[in-house]
């Protein structure tokens, strides 16, 4: 055979399957064989679930199918359903799945609920202890505050301690003005700029982004501005 022959043959599976999907509109795809159809086999799925277990996505698929259920459903349905999600929790391995799960808690209002957000905030996986975060940040209340600060202040992480000082902000609550001033301090400037970005909402001025004005304001916060005034007035009201 020719070298130009060689050149112009198909080689490879790859080719062969492209050669197959541009004779469609000529042949009918019907007439293809059955091992290059594109869509899977079901009853191969099921034995290899069967064989190997869900797969990850496959297990928050089903989870979002089931919260969104119990969301609709009563109080009762909706306390056996976080109950299941505690149960699953402990026993996920995938730390991607047990960060949904704990997102998934954060949208209910049982004690098991309360039980998952407590305790990702524990998990060994910093992705989870973030969404941990994240879900305090939505429940909000003085518990959050607590727990986010202490978080903050524990983690070894530099992400998680971001992420914790983020959701300080992200509660709007002036009570987390004393940890945020302490977060100035810290030698990390990642540290210090989402502290700055954190006082802004919570303190309801905007003095910048120069840390040492920040640090002059946390040091001495009864020289405040009419603005500030006005601030506190509102946080009073309600």
């Amino acid at each position: 055979m020719s070298s130009r022959a060689s050149a112009c043959r198909p080689a490879g599976s790859f080719a062969r399957v492209a050669l197959m999907i541009g004779m469609c509109p000529i042949v009918g795809c019907a007439s293809l064989p059955s091992a290059w159809t594109p869509f899977p086999d079901q009853q191969k799925l099921a034995r290899e679930q069967a064989k190997y277990g869900t797969t990850a996505d496959q297990r928050m698929a089903s989870m979002a199918t089931e919260a969104k259920a119990a969301k609709g459903g009563t109080s009762q349905q909706q306390a056996e359903f976080t109950a299941r999600l505690a149960a699953r929790v402990l026993e996920e391995h995938d730390p991607r799945v047990r960060a949904r799960i704990v997102e998934t808690a954060a949208g209910f209002d049982t004690p098991a609920a309360v039980s998952i957000c407590r305790g990702g905030l524990e998990d060994p996986e910093p992705r989870v202890r973030m969404s941990a975060l994240g879900a305090w940040a939505k429940r909000g209340g003085p518990e959050a505050l607590q727990l986010l600060s202490a978080r903050y202040q524990a983690d070894r992480d530099l992400d998680v301690r971001l992420r914790a000082l983020r959701e300080l902000g992200n509660l709007g609550d002036g009570a987390a003005i004393p940890v945020l001033a302490r977060a100035l301090e810290d030698p990390d400037p990642a540290v210090q700029y989402r502290a700055v970005a954190a006082l802004k909402k919570v303190s309801g001025r905007d003095l910048g982004d120069d840390v040492n004005k920040w640090r002059a304001w946390a040091a001495d916060p009864g020289d405040a501005s009419e603005s500030w005034s006005i601030a506190e007035a509102f946080r009073k009201l309600f």
